[in-house]
């Protein structure tokens, strides 16, 4: 051991963290080493002094008030540590809340007649009744959303009616689906699925 090495270890010494074999290699060096075990009493000497002179205890009263004068400790509630520990989570479920709720609110507050589809001039239209003739064809897809959808002649995609009635005469022809959505949580599904097919285009 050399006086680099010893140093540190003097000091834990004193502390009285050191034991065992760095105690003895310790205690060998100062015996070997004239420098080291001069600096050793110096050190030894002034760590009783500052002991010696400092007796002054805190009182166990003092430390109470101390502490009782300190805010208490929040404790953090477990949702709080989750939503903390999963960001990506706890982001996507608010999405879906509020996504949620916009589609609700447009379910109860849109009343209107919509159609829609890409060749709608075969379509009749008489206030809230949508009529395809019989001997015309509508090409595509066609969407009747709040209305009575009468279908008499042919439709060459799928036929959609959200919270409305659907009549289909003996004449009609629909080459697709046919899909009627009466209640909020299928609707809901189904514009979730026009959000996506919109991306995947």
């Amino acid at each position: 051991m050399n006086c680099k090495e010893a140093l540190p270890l003097i000091h834990e010494y004193l502390d009285g963290d050191l034991h065992g074999l760095e105690a003895r290699q310790l205690k060998e060096h100062l015996i070997s080493c004239k420098a080291c075990h001069t600096l050793f009493k110096e050190l030894e000497k002034t760590d009783a002094i500052v002991r010696m002179l400092s007796p002054i205890s805190v009182p166990n009263t003092l430390t109470a008030q101390i502490m009782s004068g300190l805010p208490p400790i929040k404790k953090r509630s477990s949702w709080m540590y989750w939503i903390r520990k999963h960001p990506g989570i706890s982001v996507a479920v608010v999405f879906a809340t509020v996504m949620f709720g916009s589609f609700m609110s447009m379910w109860n507050d849109d009343k209107n007649l919509m159609v829609k589809g890409n060749d709608l001039q075969d379509v009749v239209i008489q206030g809230d009744t949508v009529t395809v003739p019989e001997g015309h064809t509508v090409k595509g897809d066609l969407v009747v959303q709040r209305g009575t959808l009468k279908v008499e002649g042919d439709v060459t995609g799928n036929l959609i009616v959200i919270d409305g009635t659907l009549n289909l005469a003996s004449t009609a022809h629909i080459s697709g689906q046919v899909t009627q959505v009466d209640e909020a949580l299928g609707w809901i599904w189904y514009k979730l699925n026009e959000f996506v097919g919109m991306f995947s285009n």
